[in-house]
């Protein structure tokens, strides 16, 4: 898998069908994505009733240009091939060299290996129902799965804190997650501390440990431990899950505490 380059980033174009997929999965292809580089382009086809609709929330909030494809005659989809035509026009234009698709849609094969041909990496973000055809075209596939729905919250009012209680340290669960996905293929199974931060911070541009009550990264991650903290010679950090006997659990319990 290709990580993080901490000199010249790789520049990602996210092109979604939305005719294909569903909004859901929208924030796990930029979490994926955000391991292979900056992500300059974000755009999301098509037709008037998905934008206007169940997809219009999820594109504004995360930054996505909406680019609307009217159908010109019944049964043609012409979204699909307003976002091959962009794909191969920022290859060539020299705007992105890495493309992230958003789809399970077998037709953007072809695409997908004319974009490969010219040098571009190709990733797939799709649902459990994508044809071979497309997973196989790609560079790398992720599969995406909906979430389970969420149980209802205990009605049981919680105890009211001490107003002098001092407030906790925040510890966000995506940290965790983060060096779970970028130190699955290292050798040592290892990330440096940096290129977690910038991961990070590609996931959020909010991101910052300070918010959570941490003077800095290296502080926030000595009090997960789910996680191995390491300096290296030469004075570099890096990071890894620690490994657990099957069955036992953290000590940290509730949300944001790992």
């Amino acid at each position: 898998m290709t990580k993080i380059d901490t000199g010249t980033d790789a520049r990602v174009a996210v092109l979604v069908d939305c005719d294909n997929t569903t909004p859901e999965i929208l924030e796990h292809a930029l979490r994926v994505v955000a391991q292979f580089g900056r992500v300059v382009l974000r755009r999301g086809y098509g037709n008037h009733s998905t934008l206007a609709n169940k997809w219009q929330e999820a594109l504004v909030r995360l930054a996505f240009t909406p680019c609307l494809q009217y159908q010109y005659a019944a049964g043609k989809n012409t979204a699909d091939i307003a976002l091959a035509l962009d794909a191969v026009e920022a290859l060539f234009d020299q705007r992105a060299d890495t493309f992230c698709l958003v789809t399970s849609d077998s037709d953007f094969a072809y695409l997908c290996r004319k974009l490969r041909e010219r040098g571009a990496t190709v990733h797939i973000v799709g649902e459990a129902k994508t044809p071979d055809a497309l997973r196989n075209a790609s560079d790398q596939f992720f599969e995406w799965t909906p979430a389970e729905p969420a149980q209802a919250a205990d009605a049981t009012p919680s105890p009211v804190k001490p107003a002098t209680a001092p407030k906790a340290k925040l510890r966000p669960k995506s940290v965790v997650s983060a060096v779970k996905l970028l130190a699955a293929d290292t050798p040592d199974g290892r990330v440096h501390v940096g290129t977690l931060g910038s991961y990070l911070r590609r996931t959020d541009p909010a991101f910052s440990p300070q918010t959570h009550g941490h003077s800095g990264l290296v502080s926030m991650l000595k009090t997960y431990d789910l996680l191995s903290l390491r300096q290296e010679p030469g004075g570099h950090w890096t990071v890894a899950l620690v490994a657990r006997p099957e069955g036992t659990e953290s000590p940290h319990h509730g949300e944001g505490n790992p």
